[in-house]
């Protein structure tokens, strides 16, 4: 590849680097404070929004909550219910055929009257289930009941008092526990033929069918070093303001339902009253009782029940999470996004639109992550560090890019103004030093002649003093030759080359005397999309051939210098009969005009004529600006 092409890769990496490195040192800041768990609290917030702004659920009809509200309490006149009631509403709801029935309600005392009749019960009734607690303080289940027909109640809270994941198995001191939600599943999931089993992926985490519960782990989502013992799962609760159909006590006793609501269903049994206060608080769904962002035990048992069959039965998506790495990557990725859009937007306006747009497109991709595929990515890193990429690095950018022009602006003036030394003060000077070493003249001619060309030398510096002490707008736009002569860059190109060719010849150059023939040509040529610089570039560049013709083209009769425009290319060209002098060494001027030939995608040519004489010519698409 050519070296330009190299040279401009070496560019870009070292402007990219003005940011990558501060950007990447951002997001390693970012990443460093997930880690610790700053972000948790925002994280979590935000999961709990995604999932409270979800469409509306039908009632999952498979569950069937008997809930014991107030007013069932006012009718028996007495808390806790008696065993007596509770019995008559088990043997109750068994005569109508549930698949399971669940008892969230503790009964490892007797409370009379009748005790005998619901140990009785619980005997005869082989789809009644029971709890126990097992974490931290233990609570018996009923005297006397199989393993088969108890499950544990206990849930597991997070540091802020809410709840968000469901314990569906953990080993105690004595065996290995199911909670009463896994259990009523199983119960209800055999009779369509699926079985619990272990997972295939991981082998610590339940399963049924091809259905596998992804297991919640310490540092799952946004999660740092929690408590992951046991089998737990995320809670995914039903969205809408009536998940499940709930009927009271006395509409069981009085008839006031449909028998094909409790047939082949769920059923799970629990008190429904402020006063017991057996309830939980969330904020993943709009609830209303027993108070805003609280929802009763007995629900919470239906939502995690509701939870594993519907997965199995509905393909209903279970919440789940990425490994660490590709978490991790994620954020990288929206960081790196962030450095981009600070590297590529010239105007801060865009690029703050450019970071606004980004984030509403990242929360909306989080949210149906969350919604359709139950993928539960960072989204709150993920905007810090597009944010403080994206604006951040953008000032730096700007700092950058305006340190450069700055850099490239002094750079071009010291530039220029050799130039113009170069062709003025210069040229004065090699004429007085070659005065002095050719000894052609008499000392009594050579003194004055030094005198003459070191005043006009004076003249000239001070010019170029006066000029450079202008403002810089008028110095861009103006071409100097000599004191008291500016050229206007703004002019049509063939106007102002005119102007440097008159310039020149009247300069005091001795192969200029043997001059006999002087042909010229500026014809009208088109500068649309020249700038000022390539113009200025142009100028110099007749300047330049026609000073080397001035000084080096010993016996020099004819010149001919013609600017014209053919078949879509512009050429200028100047030609000359003399001697010359080192017509094949390439000096700082051939290396600045090859360069100038390059950003106009023309061509440069300097090159000796037969039998004798020099062309030198610069030609350019003229097609190329007038396109615009």
């Amino acid at each position: 590849m050519p070296p330009e092409f190299w040279k401009r890769i070496k560019e870009e990496i070292t402007i990219w680097r003005v940011g990558a490195l501060p950007g990447i040192i951002v997001i390693g800041l970012v990443m460093a404070t997930r880690l610790t768990g700053y972000m948790q609290s925002l994280e979590l917030l935000v999961f709990d929004t995604f999932l409270r702004l979800r469409p509306q659920e039908p009632i999952d009809e498979r569950i069937i909550i008997i809930g014991i509200n107030e007013e069932d309490i006012s009718r028996i006149g007495t808390y806790p219910i008696p065993d007596r009631e509770i019995a008559i509403l088990l043997r109750k709801l068994h005569s109508l055929s549930p698949r399971s029935i669940g008892l969230d309600i503790f009964r490892n005392l007797p409370v009379e009257p009748g005790h005998r009749e619901l140990v009785a019960a619980f005997q005869d009734l082989k789809n009644v289930i029971a709890i126990e607690k097992v974490l931290p303080e233990q609570v018996p289940p009923p005297p006397g009941l199989p393993k088969e027909q108890v499950g544990f109640a206990d849930q597991i809270i997070d540091t802020d008092g809410k709840l968000r994941r469901s314990l569906l198995a953990t080993p105690t001191t004595k065996d290995y526990k199911f909670s009463l939600s896994l259990n009523l599943a199983t119960a209800y999931l055999k009779h369509v033929g699926f079985n619990l089993e272990n997972g295939i992926h991981d082998e610590n985490t339940v399963r049924f069918g091809q259905t596998e519960l992804p297991r919640f782990l310490s540092h799952s989502g946004s999660y740092v070093q929690a408590d992951d013992g046991g089998v737990q799962v995320l809670l995914n609760f039903r969205s809408g303001e009536e998940r499940f159909r709930t009927l009271s006590l006395h509409d069981i006793k009085t008839g006031n339902f449909k028998p094909e609501w409790i047939r082949d269903r769920v059923v799970i049994i629990g008190v429904v009253a402020s006063s017991v206060k057996d309830w939980i608080t969330t904020s993943t769904i709009p609830s209303t009782k027993p108070a805003p962002g609280r929802v009763y035990g007995v629900e919470v048992l239906a939502h995690t029940t509701s939870q594993i069959i519907s997965s199995v039965l509905d393909r209903r998506v279970l919440l789940q999470t990425w490994s660490e790495g590709w978490e991790y990557l994620w954020i990288l990725c929206w960081g790196v996004l962030g450095i981009t859009f600070a590297r590529l937007t010239k105007s801060p306006f865009i690029n703050l639109l450019a970071v606004v747009l980004a984030s509403l497109n990242l929360v909306f991709a989080s949210y149906i992550l969350l919604i359709v595929w139950g993928l539960w990515v960072p989204t709150i890193p993920a905007i810090l560090v597009l944010a403080l990429n994206g604006v951040g690095m953008t000032a730096l950018y700007q700092y950058d890019q305006a340190l450069r022009s700055r850099m490239n602006a002094h750079r071009d003036l010291i530039e220029r103004t050799f130039e113009t030394i170069h062709n003025g003060p210069l040229q004065t000077l090699a004429k007085t030093l070659k005065c002095i070493r050719d000894r052609d003249l008499p000392p009594n001619e050579l003194v004055p002649q030094l005198e003459t060309e070191l005043e006009k030398l004076n003249y000239e510096l001070r010019g170029i003093y006066e000029f450079l002490q202008q403002e810089p707008l008028t110095q861009d736009s103006c071409l100097y030759l000599r004191k008291g002569l500016l050229l206007n860059l703004k002019a049509p190109i063939h106007e102002v080359l005119y102007q440097v060719y008159n310039s020149t010849l009247e300069r005091d150059f001795p192969c200029f005397k043997t001059l006999r023939v002087k042909i010229r040509t500026f014809d009208p040529i088109s500068d649309r999309g020249l700038s000022v610089e390539q113009k200025l570039g142009l100028c110099r560049f007749l300047e330049e051939a026609l000073c080397n013709v001035g000084k080096h083209a010993r016996g020099v009769t004819r010149l001919e210098v013609i600017c014209t425009s053919y078949e879509g290319w512009c050429t200028l060209s100047i030609v000359d009969n003399g001697l010359g002098i080192n017509s094949s060494k390439e000096g700082r001027g051939t290396q600045q005009f090859r360069n100038l030939a390059k950003q106009l995608k023309g061509k440069y040519t300097r090159s000796p004529r037969f039998p004798k004489g020099t062309l030198c010519e610069l030609s350019w698409p003229v097609t190329r600006f007038c396109s615009w």
